[in-house]
């Protein structure tokens, strides 16, 4: 597995037995995030998921892939740029992205095979996508109607030859390449045809109402292509779609117009340099040919060949249906005890700090402390932070309500957001009409810290209530992502709030915070802090002990740190969900480090971590993963959790639940190969989410 080197000093690896293996210190990040996706793919072969279910995971690898090829592969090629220009021997890109294909190749037959044993067993519950060829005479009669009334007329055929140049075609857009006969020349031509798909029209077209059976738009439009070309022979067709760079390219030193910059990009990524193309393998060597040449900019690695449809993230739409039986079993989240009954919702935080956990417990509980507030006479001010939300989402209606009602309502919307950048504008148009002060964030940073900050008229003053969490303010996310968050009225953290909405909003120079850790100001320092004291107090008879969950550790300098408090005998737990650099358990180096990843029917996505501080343990939380952007580019807030009752629960009934899971969780082994747990002959099978499921909810 290739990587990016560092000097082994630097983290103090010197043993001989390390230099003697010559092993990479890290993971190639991109190779890293393949094998997470991998481990998506392989929920979509575990049986213990219903049917509709392992179709979700089947749809969110192949969503997963399309944005890996937008975001990912163009961030190889920036690096390499950027290492260029520093006269930094660059790696040479394309044997990385050969690397990358290596990995990828069996991960998409093994996404063919997955497929066809899903849709296998689908059809004997009667769903079923058929070939157009497969069906009877009236059902063709039915869809050749349906196709004359409702798709032909959207077509458009577009020759390709002298005076018809070749047709731009558009981001993750399905395509025919269609081989003609002209019986008059007695040539051959080519030309496209874009196939309509949602939402102008639906992929997977229904054989009849109230049934499940299926044509795939792009085999109704393959059949029925003699309509589009009257007088001409059609020798074949065959589906083909391009993957492009969608990451904006946003000059933020330049810009004076952030709104209008996004937008202005927004246009620009539908022209984006082409990453990936797929192809049927059917496709013979000539139409290759005629199209590759028309798509000067590809090379042979960005070719993949699939031999079942295209497009799997549109299953979404099939894993969706109404079949309890096929799906999995729906729960009810909870409320946490302290606010189930309670009628002030400001009183009851008063009395204490709350934790709440999603989705275990209901995401509601937010929205109304929210709406509570918009709607209570004593409350002056609302201020928040977005980053993600949804489009009906009680957040949005909350800040509307609370403006109308005469409040000072401050929103941070967050416009650079990846793939809601559009979404962002929207939302904060029209928060603009509602009377909200909307500010749109710093230019160089992105704001992703998740925080609501509540100003409240009281008897002996004004007093701040705060939540403070891991996960985006999304009622639709909050269903499926797990996070935590805290209700609090601590007047540090109010301080701290009200110091950090300033430093947003207006123009501040804050450079220390009472509790908080606020990237790109303090929290690299405080979490490199956290790890050389837990280093300094570690000794061999009293080991030091850091459990730390994240979505992804790819920092290099956390990396190193982490490198030197194994060597000096801290035990080291990491649950990494994704991306994950570091190498563990390499003698003389990580000899202390476990890295395990939980990968089931909820999106790991809180940030949590534990320092045994010398047996005075301390757990922190918040936005930010162990990434380089997330400590230097980023706006992130990660807080200490001041309630011992909440610290306790954090460490033994989230941390160690998940590291003693057996069936949903992998260990990454010293070469990289994620190996998955099984439960011993000894042990019964336990999953950590299905145990907070029973506990929380």
């Amino acid at each position: 597995m290739s990587s990016e080197r560092v000097s082994p000093t630097r983290a103090n690896a010197t043993p001989s037995a390390v230099r003697g293996k010559k092993q990479p210190f890290y993971f190639q990040r991109e190779l890293s995030w393949l094998d997470f996706n991998g481990r998506v793919l392989d929920e979509a072969r575990n049986p213990v998921h219903p049917l509709l279910e392992r179709l979700k995971f089947l749809a969110i690898f192949s969503n997963n892939l399309d944005e890996f090829f937008m975001v990912h592969i163009p961030g190889i090629r920036e690096r390499a740029d950027e290492e260029t220009r520093k006269r930094i021997t660059p790696d040479n890109m394309r044997d990385r992205v050969r690397a990358i294909q290596r990995k990828l190749i069996p991960l998409l037959e093994e996404r063919a095979k997955i497929y066809r044993e899903i849709m296998a067993s689908l059809a004997e519950h009667d769903i079923k996508i058929l070939p157009f060829s497969s069906l009877d005479r009236t059902q063709k009669a039915k869809m050749e109607r349906y196709f004359e009334r409702e798709v032909f007329p959207v077509l458009t055929p577009l020759a390709v030859g002298p005076g018809h140049p070749f047709p731009y075609i558009s981001n993750l857009s399905i395509s025919l390449a269609v081989i003609i006969h002209d019986p008059k020349t007695k040539k051959e031509e080519f030309a496209r045809v874009k196939v309509p798909t949602h939402p102008i029209l639906p992929r997977f077209v229904p054989l009849e109402e109230g049934k499940h059976e299926y044509v795939l738009m792009e085999d109704l439009v393959g059949a029925h292509l003699a309509n589009l070309f009257p007088g001409m022979v059609i020798r074949a067709s065959f589906p083909f779609r391009i993957t492009r760079n969608a990451d904006l390219d946003l000059n933020d030193e330049e810009g004076e117009d952030l709104m209008g910059m996004i937008e202005q990009q927004l246009q620009r990524r539908r022209f984006g340099e082409i990453e990936r193309v797929e192809i049927h393998r059917s496709m013979p060597h000539h139409v290759r040919k005629t199209l590759f040449e028309e798509m000067d900019d590809t090379a042979p690695e960005d070719v993949y060949e699939v031999d079942i449809p295209l497009h799997l993230a549109d299953l979404f739409a099939i894993a969706g249906l109404d079949f309890p039986e096929l799906r999995d079993t729906p729960f009810r989240p909870g409320i946490p005890p302290a606010i189930r009954d309670s009628s002030d919702i400001f009183a009851t935080i008063r009395q204490g700090d709350i934790l709440l956990h999603h989705p275990f417990q209901n995401f509601d509980c937010v929205s109304d402390f929210l709406r509570r507030a918009a709607a209570d006479p004593d409350v002056l001010t609302i201020k928040h932070t977005l980053y993600r939300t949804s489009g009906d989402s009680p957040i949005l209606q909350a800040l509307t309500d609370a403006a109308d009602n005469g409040k000072q309502v401050v929103c941070l919307v967050e416009l650079k957001a990846r793939f809601d950048e559009a979404n962002n504008i929207t939302w904060a148009k029209q928060l603009e009409k509602s009377g909200v002060h909307v500010v749109y964030g710093w230019l160089g940073l992105k704001t992703h810290c998740k925080i609501i900050l509540i100003v409240r008229r009281e008897q002996d003053g004004l007093r701040r209530y705060i939540h403070i969490g891991t996960g985006n303010y999304n009622s639709r996310t909050a269903k499926v992502y797990t996070d935590v968050g805290i209700l609090t009225c601590s007047p540090d953290f109010g301080a701290d709030a009200t110091d950090l909405f300033n430093y947003l909003t207006g123009y501040s120079r804050q450079t220390t915070y009472r509790k908080f850790q606020v990237a790109p100001i303090t929290l690299r320092k405080g979490i490199e802090g956290l790890i050389e004291r837990e280093m300094n107090l570690s000794t061999p008879e009293k080991p030091g002990r850091i459990i730390a969950k994240m979505n992804a550790l790819v920092d290099q300098r956390i990396i190193q740190s982490l490198y030197r408090a194994s060597q000096k005998g801290v035990q080291i737990d990491l649950i990494i969900r994704g991306m994950c650099c570091l190498r563990p358990g390499v003698p003389g180096l990580s000899d202390n480090i476990r890295v395990v990843s939980v990968v089931g029917r909820f999106l790991e996505h809180s940030r949590i971590f534990y320092f045994q501080n010398g047996g005075e343990g301390e757990v922190y939380f918040g936005s930010a993963d162990w990434m380089t952007r997330n400590l230097d580019r980023r706006i992130e807030v990660v807080v200490p959790v001041e309630d011992p009752a909440i610290r306790a629960n954090l460490v033994h009934e989230v941390l160690e639940v998940l590291l003693r899971d057996n069936c949903q969780a992998w260990d990454l082994q010293q070469d990289g190969i994620y190996v998955r747990r099984t439960p011993p002959n000894s042990k019964p099978r336990f999953s950590a989410q299905e145990y907070l499921l029973e506990t929380l909810s």
